[in-house]
């Protein structure tokens, strides 16, 4: 009986031990090394991108740049995300550089308002900065109820003395959010996503439908653009030529490379979208109007590479998709990316 009585107290005190054994391993496991593999980032996570941060909900701002300026003369347009140029009046154009994640302490010069840049800002779901506006800019703006920080009116912008009027407004990232949070504007979306952006690097000069292209599967090819030229009108001639070594595409104006005001860097980008588009003159003035909804085509270009697409907006705050020839919708690189939006009556040259 002793014996029995003994036997038993030494299986209790066996399992007690091992009961606490288990203990002490499932609390190393699961609260200390937890907390320290908590610091490590989760490898299942969505692919971190350079463009900008995935993780972020920042609501991006647009910001209207005058381009009827020397080359040298605008500042902060290297840190814009994603950047349009349009045809305006004269045959001139204008920019509309949108950023996000960025703090960038000078844009400009800022420039009035024209309507259909409202159409690319509001499918980036951006708030719109501007110093002025056309009628037919102000009319929209109120009309679709544009997020907008106007220059006439609020306080985000300044002049520089040193510089004539009216090509001497200037801003920053910290004013427009300053000013967007007191006119009661979010500064958070969850709804900026534009273009497909990719961490993998996508090549044009042969891909297919997987983009896992060899010699017998590819279905399209691309043609190499070692420089691209986009007419707007015979005054205005844009181009870019591709630095192999940097990999990435050198902005010129007219010819004359376009450089950044403060840092003396040419403005580069990693992706060129053309799309042609029809306009139209709508009064004496010579106010453009666009078709911004509809199908109509352009190129992408990234890599070396240039490649026919087609690309669709439904409506004028829907998205823009672009796809390649056999129906795909486009990969684009990982970089910034400038969208040169032509009349489709320029013929594009590449070389």
């Amino acid at each position: 009986m002793r014996k029995k009585k003994r036997k038993r107290k030494i299986l209790i005190i066996f399992i007690i031990i091992l009961l606490l054994a288990l203990g002490g391993g499932c609390y190393y496991y699961f609260v200390y090394l937890g907390n320290e593999v908590s610091i490590i980032p989760d490898s299942t996570k969505e692919e971190e991108l350079k463009v900008y941060d995935v993780n972020s909900n920042e609501r991006p701002i647009a910001v209207m740049i005058d381009n009827n300026v020397e080359n040298d003369e605008q500042v902060g347009l290297q840190d814009a995300y994603l950047t349009y140029e349009i045809i305006v009046e004269g045959g001139l154009t204008r920019i509309m550089a949108i950023y996000k994640d960025v703090d960038t302490s000078v844009i400009g010069p800022v420039r009035s308002s024209r309507h259909y840049f409202l159409d690319y800002a509001l499918e980036s779901d951006a708030i719109y900065a501007h110093y002025g506006w056309s009628t037919y800019a102000e009319n929209d703006i109120k009309a679709l109820g544009v997020d907008n920080i106007n220059g006439l009116y609020d306080d985000a912008f300044y002049r520089d003395s040193n510089i004539a009027a009216p090509h001497n407004v200037f801003t920053s990232i910290k004013a427009l959010k300053e000013e967007a949070k007191a006119l009661g504007y979010s500064l958070t979306s969850n709804n900026y996503e534009n273009l497909n952006f990719v961490s993998k690097e996508i090549s044009l000069e042969k891909i297919d439908n997987d983009n896992n292209c060899d010699e017998d599967t590819c279905s399209l090819e691309g043609e190499k653009a070692s420089s691209i030229t986009i007419p707007y009108s015979r005054g205005e001639i844009r181009s870019y030529t591709y630095d192999d070594i940097n990999k990435y595409y050198l902005r010129f104006m007219n010819n004359i490379p376009h450089t950044d005001r403060d840092s003396g860097e040419q403005y580069h980008y990693k992706n060129i979208i053309i799309m042609k588009v029809d306009n139209e003159t709508l009064d004496s003035s010579g106010r453009q109007d666009l078709d911004t909804v509809g199908t109509f085509e352009g190129y992408y270009a990234t890599d070396g590479y240039i490649m026919p697409i087609t690309w669709e907006k439904e409506t004028r705050s829907g998205k823009t998709s672009y796809y390649y020839s056999n129906g795909d919708r486009i990969e684009v690189n990982d970089g910034n990316t400038f969208i040169q939006v032509m009349p489709s009556n320029m013929d594009v040259a590449i070389n």
